[in-house]
């Protein structure tokens, strides 16, 4: 990396404070309620002025869709800001789905979760050699929830294709036994999903030897 500068929200000059909109003063984003809404109930934001969401073009348009579809549709359903696929496209791609791990356990407390984690060696790098203990795969659960898949997080080759994937099977209430019971391709990246058993809190090597 080497510049990252960050965005501004251009908020402070378009008359917010003129009708009574409120904004965080240290970034100038846009409090909102779960629908939007700021603290002057006609007056809706979206995008990536909202404080504290993801600054996302495709969260964004699908906010906007769905508020469009509110307030005009007869619709209830409200954008989910929490299971949003997303991957950082560096030469060796991170994707996330869900909850970070820190995130989850303030949200649900250590002692209702369980976390699967593993090292992994893509088959297209046995030929060159390359270290079979670089990339990482990781799913959050909810005990208390039939171990739902709240996070899933993944560092190697196509993160985000993987991310995107199975960000569908999270929306649809993803289990720990259903991963279990899904056949995975081999030799594929994202098959390391549906083998995991090495939980986070055993202590147990999850060093790979081979693909």
């Amino acid at each position: 990396v080497l510049i990252a500068i960050g965005r501004d929200a251009c908020t402070r000059n378009i008359g917010l404070q003129t009708i009574g909109v409120k904004i965080n003063e240290k970034n100038g984003k846009v409090p909102v309620n779960d629908e939007e809404q700021t603290n002057v109930p006609y007056v809706y934001a979206i995008g990536d002025i909202l404080d504290g969401k993801l600054e996302l073009t495709p969260v964004a348009i699908q906010a906007g869709r769905l508020l469009a579809q509110r307030l005009y549709g007869g619709s209830s359903r409200k954008c989910d800001y929490i299971n949003v696929p997303t991957t950082v496209f560096t030469p060796l791609e991170y994707g996330s789905c869900g909850y970070p791990e820190e995130r989850a356990i303030d949200e649900y407390g250590q002692q209702n979760l369980e976390v699967y984690h593993t090292l992994f060696w893509p088959l297209e790098w046995t030929v060159p050699g390359r270290d079979n203990n670089t990339c990482y795969a990781k799913i959050i659960c909810n005990k208390q929830d039939n171990n739902r898949v709240i996070g899933l997080h993944v560092l190697g080759p196509n993160a985000g294709e993987v991310t995107q994937g199975f960000a569908a099977a999270i929306k649809c209430g993803l289990t720990k036994e259903l991963l279990d019971e899904t056949i995975g391709i081999h030799p594929t990246c994202a098959e390391v999903f549906t083998t995991m058993d090495i939980t986070k809190s055993s202590g147990q090597d999850i060093t790979q030897k081979g693909c």
